[in-house]
């Protein structure tokens, strides 16, 4: 089944798994301002008001991610305007970032500028061996943005993100599996169809506790006291749903549970 929100997101499902594909193919998917309000909405919807799907996976149409912001709308912005726009991206990576299903990116093609920020945004990153990486706002005259200041570091480590973001340095799939920015190389292709399995795995698990996992990892990694408080507060909360008495009794009975994230 597809689903249209906008010609250039779209928005298809297989099982419990929702695939919202950047659709500019002609521009390597470079995203202008409507097309990523279309993204805000979609991504959000997803996260928060469709029960129907446990798991998202982001990519591209035409064998590419995304080329990143549409530069030719870019001079024609007030230093307002920008700061609005920056702001309605935001919303996106908040979303990615902290919303309760996990996201799997698949990349092919180029991850570049605004497309890095939002590969390295969500949970798990499959790539092919031939996909290039670039924080390349520098080329441009800007700061690196739509998060990925505070998300490359997290997940590659402060020295190499500084590499990257601060020369600008173009790296393929297989460096960025090296490096962690991937936590799966594929053959060039099959980036798609191996983060749709990965999506199906995570799927099957305990929906509140990915949701209260996800939310842990990402606003309490920073502090000792922070990780453990969300330890305190998270736990006793999971212990108390029917998706732990289930697993719990399943373990017992020596069966598969079934879990509904109630």
């Amino acid at each position: 089944m597809s689903e249209h929100t906008d010609e250039r997101i779209q928005v298809t499902r297989d099982g419990e798994v929702a695939i919202i594909t950047l659709n500019n193919p002609g521009r390597r998917n470079a995203m202008g301002r409507q097309m990523r309000l279309a993204l805000r909405d979609t991504v959000h919807r997803l996260m928060v008001a469709d029960p129907e799907s446990r798991a998202i996976v982001l990519t591209g149409a035409g064998g590419q991610f995304s080329a990143g912001a549409d530069i030719s709308e870019m001079t024609k912005r007030t230093v307002l305007q920008s700061r609005e726009i920056l702001e309605e991206s935001c919303e996106v990576v908040r979303d990615l970032l902290g919303g309760p299903k996990p996201v799997v990116t698949a990349v092919e093609g180029v991850a570049f500028g605004a497309g890095l920020s939002l590969a390295v945004a969500s949970d798990y990153l499959v790539a092919a061996s031939s996909a290039r990486f670039c924080a390349a706002f520098l080329r441009i005259g800007l700061i690196p943005d739509t998060g990925v200041l505070w998300t490359l570091p997290k997940k590659i480590g402060p020295a190499k993100a500084r590499e990257l973001l601060s020369l600008a340095r173009e790296i393929d799939g297989v460096e960025a599996g090296r490096i962690g920015l991937a936590n799966r190389v594929v053959e060039p292709g099959q980036a798609l169809s191996a983060a749709i399995d990965y999506a199906k795995t995570l799927a099957k698990l305990p929906p509140l506790g990915v949701a209260l996992t996800k939310a842990a990892l990402t606003f309490s990694s920073d502090d000792m006291d922070a990780a453990l408080r969300a330890e305190i507060d998270f736990q006793p909360l999971l212990r108390q749903s029917s998706d732990h008495i289930e697993a719990a009794n399943a373990f017992l009975e020596k069966r598969s549970p079934v879990f509904t994230g109630q």
